[in-house]
């Protein structure tokens, strides 16, 4: 019995230097350069710490640590219904991250949860509003419209919100299949339009081609012979072109010499 007395007379002191050695260490804390520590004192907010070695007294102090870097989250796939009625499976990726570590802890029980589920409404209200080519099309401007929405919202709870992207737009087979019809009668539609624009054009050079002609005879004349000289050397088979009196007369105009006129003079 006296033995035993004298061991725990003699563990007691030991015991209190381990607890004291303990809540010695627990004091001190390290906070990274990406760190902040939120401290309560009996429950009340007293102030924002680090990053660095601070301390915190056991009981009467706690500290809550929250992390000051970009945060990437995933945005799950929305079904969502354009104003022109089509249904979409739309995902994002929203970058965000905390800047004042206060509000972050105490206006929000948890920012993460709470961004994440605004950004899923934020993505569903803001896509419902535009039809479906916008969504396509506009994405740059529909990723300024989100972000814009998320950073006001959030920032009473100290999270500034500083880019958006839509990573997908998931159609089904059915609208697939009724986009490559559209696209596909777009470009027909600008084939014809510039086979049009082309004979339009070509019009009107012929015309052109056709004053001069008529205010130069011997134009015509040419331009006949040139055709003469390109059917002869295509084809080796004998061709029988009619010419017109017209040119004749012509051809002994520039050859007077020669022909009815010719034989007048002598």
């Amino acid at each position: 019995m006296i033995e035993a007395f004298l061991m725990s007379g003699m563990l007691t002191p030991m015991l209190v230097v381990v607890l004291i050695v303990l809540v010695a260490f627990s004091m001190f804390h390290v906070l990274r350069e990406y760190e902040r520590g939120v401290i309560f004192f009996l429950g009340r907010f007293q102030k924002v710490k680090g990053p660095g070695l601070i301390i915190v007294i056991p009981v009467v102090q706690q500290i809550v640590k929250v992390d000051m870097r970009t945060v990437v989250m995933d945005v799950p796939s929305q079904d969502v219904i354009s104003r022109d009625n089509v249904s979409v499976r739309v995902n994002a990726v929203i970058y965000f991250r905390v800047i004042d570590a206060q509000k972050a802890i105490i206006n929000v029980e948890d920012f993460l949860k709470a961004t994440s589920q605004l950004a899923q409404t934020t993505l569903r209200s803001v896509l419902g509003q535009h039809e479906l080519d916008e969504m396509l099309a506009n994405r740059e401007m529909l990723n300024a419209d989100i972000q814009a929405i998320l950073d006001a919202r959030s920032d009473g709870w100290g999270i500034k919100v500083s880019d958006v992207e839509i990573k997908h737009v998931d159609l089904n087979e059915s609208m697939i299949r009724a986009i490559a019809k559209q696209a596909e009668a777009e470009r027909a539609r600008r084939a014809k339009v510039i086979h049009a624009s082309g004979e339009m054009e070509a019009s009107e050079k012929l015309v052109e081609a056709a004053n001069k002609m008529a205010v130069e005879p011997n134009a015509m004349l040419l331009r006949y012979l040139q055709t003469l000289t390109e059917i002869a050397g295509e084809q080796s088979s004998t061709i029988l072109f009619p010419m017109p009196m017209e040119f004749m007369e012509g051809l002994f105009k520039m050859n007077p010499g020669k022909g009815p006129q010719g034989k007048k003079g002598e």
